[in-house]
């Protein structure tokens, strides 16, 4: 399970932040995670509370936002959602495609109790 590993190193930097701000707790922690980034929601929903054990985010609520994969054509420039892979371009019906959103996960915001 991948997901305790990335809610481990996710731990340390809501732990970091919470610090910097002088937080005595968070309440809320809210990720922002592409439909390619191959994290499996309900393990991520299971790890963490353990992943936040003992950190100010202990009993902070997860939120998660899914972001939609996008491609743009390097020939016309279109962007276009994608599922799985980057196919053809549905406007030009080229291959060659940058994937510009989709392997995305990261930390979006933190609720924070001064």
């Amino acid at each position: 399970m991948h997901e305790l590993s990335l809610l481990l190193a996710l731990a340390e930097q809501v732990q970091a932040e919470a610090q910097r701000h002088g937080a005595i707790r968070v309440l809320a922690v809210e990720l922002r995670i592409g439909s390619l980034a191959g994290v499996d929601a309900d393990a991520l929903a299971f790890a963490f509370p353990l992943a936040m054990a003992g950190t100010a985010a202990a009993d902070a609520r997860l939120h998660i936002t899914w972001l939609p994969a996008i491609a743009r054509c390097r020939r016309c420039g279109h962007r276009f959602g994608v599922a799985g892979g980057v196919g053809p371009c549905p406007r030009c019906h080229r291959h060659g495609a940058d994937l510009l959103q989709g392997r995305d996960l990261h930390l979006h915001s933190l609720t924070l109790d001064p």
